[in-house]
């Protein structure tokens, strides 16, 4: 079968590292469920794998990679795919247990003709989302539910601020917090990008580092190094700083000053359940709110969207079908 995948990563030159080509078809036990892959959306977690990069060193090589997919049961059923694979023996939310990891970390990942994945990994696809729009909203999506719904507290009405206009968890943010009456402020580096997070439903957009003139109840941070300060100092007193990554570095300096006399809740969150999945499903089947699909390419020219992603090129999902299917 096609397949997208990584057999020697290579950290300064990640794109060299993708391979595009066959990789032998997978088969399913009594516990899985093999799917007929309709959808798979990139993610910068490809990138990093690419680099060799990952929370479960070492990588197995050959390693199929992307996270999120959607497609089609052998009886012709349409689902989408959980990213996470957690273990029957653990019996609190998945994401907390060490052994937790997403496909293409140990497990083969969903770009590719099939996939198998454990049966709990599936559930049906609504017939208001296509295969492309299910795909998409995986892991940013579902780790922008969970920072929004599950730890930050927030309510409707209130204003938060997302660090970084235009990456895959900021931009399900912006358009999940617009869909829940949330107010929403956003900063960015680029015009381009500010522009972009008006268009998906934030009120304000600032330049990146810039004074803002209210705090807010909220800052969900996803940048890191580049970001901290600002998001420490833009915060409420009693507020909540909501952190899902740091795509700029990994030394932001503590800012334990801030923390302490304004009495900020530092929350850290990881991708979601399964049960925050289904309930985003529902919530934007709901509100009909849907992912922004930047572009929709066959698994052949996954080389293309990559590229577009490393060099900060994307706007929107990117999202890879199969060369002989249709969402």
């Amino acid at each position: 079968m096609l397949a997208a995948f990584v057999e020697t990563p290579n950290f300064d030159d990640p794109l060299s590292a993708l391979m595009v080509g066959e990789m032998p078809e997978p088969w399913a036990d009594e516990d899985s469920v093999k799917v007929t892959v309709q959808a798979a959306s990139l993610n910068r977690h490809d990138l990093w794998t690419l680099r060799g990069v990952t929370q479960h060193p070492p990588l197995p090589l050959p390693m199929i990679l992307g996270c999120d997919g959607a497609g089609l049961l052998d009886d012709g059923s349409p689902v989408i795919i959980y990213p996470g694979i957690g273990f029957p023996d653990w019996h609190a939310e998945e994401t907390l247990d060490e052994r937790f990891h997403v496909l293409s970390e140990l497990h083969p990942g969903a770009m590719a003709e099939y996939i198998v994945v454990p049966r709990r990994c599936v559930f049906p696809r609504p017939a208001e989302l296509s295969a492309a729009e299910a795909a998409a909203l995986g892991t940013a999506w579902l780790t922008a539910y969970k920072m929004l719904f599950v730890r930050s507290g927030m309510r409707p009405g209130q204003r938060m601020l997302v660090q970084g206009a235009s990456g895959g968890v900021s931009t399900a943010l912006i358009q999940l917090g617009r869909a829940a009456g949330m107010e929403i402020w956003v900063t960015g580096q680029s015009e381009r990008s500010r522009a972009l997070a008006a268009e998906l439903g934030a009120h304000r957009t600032f330049k990146s580092g810039e004074v803002l003139p209210e705090p807010v109840e909220a800052v969900f941070e996803t940048v890191g190094e580049a970001t901290w300060s600002h998001s420490l100092s833009s915060v409420r007193r009693g507020g909540t700083v909501v952190v899902a990554g740091r795509t700029s570095g990994k030394s932001p300096k503590a800012g334990l000053r801030n923390i302490f006399v304004n009495q900020l809740t530092i929350q850290g969150s990881v991708l979601g359940s399964l049960d925050d999945m289904q309930d985003l499903v529902r919530f934007v089947v709901h509100t009909g709110i849907r992912p922004k699909i930047g572009s929709v390419l066959p698994l052949s020219q996954a080389r293309e969207g990559f590229r577009a992603m490393w060099e900060g090129q994307s706007q929107g999902k990117t999202v890879f079908t199969p060369d002989q299917a249709s969402g």
